[in-house]
């Protein structure tokens, strides 16, 4: 008979805040696990980052629409031409990473069907090549762009003013012949949830699915430092925006957490106002008070951890 190895197995040492597990999905969407794509020895094609919008104008809109947002545009200003119209979309017809315009503008999309990695890189390269093309098309990207500059280097500003539509017209909006469209602005239109973003409070979208409304909100806080202060305010009962609504859990989103709250159906956005103006007074209160946590903070704060969903 074989012997029997005297060596046991140790448990998996606990993971850090934010870390990836080498059998969980790898965080660029791959589909891989981690260990076969960036966690792999010499990693994938291109480097994971953590935070691809860092630094970019209103980062937390920018993650947003990119995950969260059916149908949403901002215009962006180049470093080299802010005079040039180039319109930021959470998706574009087909999914398409970029398009010149018969317009002259030049649109950019969020919602695309490829990951290499960095994100951003992959919006830069989508980005010059439309700015290059001599006639109006979509530009497609199916292999890994050649290194080259990240979207920070090539826009500028310090906000973004976004605007939420409620389908997919604008896609439209600047062509004087529509008909042929009408079958494919239906199917859009169709799976586009109502959403609506709130005036008082950076990147807070409110949206109804139907069965019930939700409040989701990216927040720029470190992730450690916005769950002790989440769980503050958890303990203390602050983190009811509404009667009946619940805080339910975050996403995490490209470096960014996502808190979610469930709301009953008929709230709307613009009952939400107010107490996510004074929800974000009670977080500031909360991400400055360092001291210790409370036994019930601490058990709080384990369960909020446990209450994440990544999307990427």
């Amino acid at each position: 008979m074989a012997k029997k190895s005297r060596t046991k197995s140790r448990p998996a040492a606990p993971l850090a805040e934010g870390e990836v597990g080498p059998r969980q999905p790898c965080p660029c969407g791959s589909g891989k696990r981690y260990k076969a794509c960036h966690g792999a020895p010499g990693g994938a094609a291109a480097p994971y980052i953590v935070r691809p919008f860092e630094g970019l104008p209103s980062e937390c809109d920018i993650v947003a629409m990119r995950e969260l947002v059916p149908a949403a545009t901002a215009q962006l200003t180049l470093k080299d031409d802010p005079d040039r119209t180039v319109v930021l979309a959470s998706l574009l017809p087909m999914a398409a990473p970029a398009m010149s315009r018969e317009s002259g503008q030049t649109w950019l999309g969020l919602q695309v069907q490829h990951s290499f990695g960095d994100p951003s890189r992959d919006l830069a390269a989508a980005l010059q090549e439309a700015l290059a093309a001599e006639q109006p098309g979509i530009v497609g990207m199916i292999e890994p762009p050649a290194d080259g500059p990240r979207l920070q280097d090539l826009v500028t500003g310090d906000q973004l003013d976004v605007t939420v539509h409620d389908g997919f017209e604008f896609w439209v909006a600047d062509l004087e012949d529509t008909s042929g469209m009408e079958a494919a602005l239906e199917q859009a239109n169709g799976a586009a949830t109502p959403t609506a973003r709130l005036t008082g409070v950076e990147a807070a979208y409110w949206t109804n699915v139907g069965t019930k409304e939700h409040l989701r909100w990216v927040m720029p806080q470190p992730e450690d430092e916005l769950l002790t202060a989440l769980a503050r305010l958890h303990v203390a009962g602050r983190d009811v925006l509404v009667p009946d609504s619940r805080f339910v859990g975050m996403f995490r989103a490209h470096g960014l957490l996502a808190p979610v709250w469930d709301l009953p159906l008929g709230t709307g956005a613009e009952a939400l106002e107010e107490p996510a103006d004074a929800f974000a007074s009670a977080l500031a209160e909360a991400l400055a008070d360092t001291s210790d946590l409370t036994s019930e903070e601490r058990s709080a704060r384990s369960g909020l951890a446990g209450r994440q969903v990544t999307i990427r």
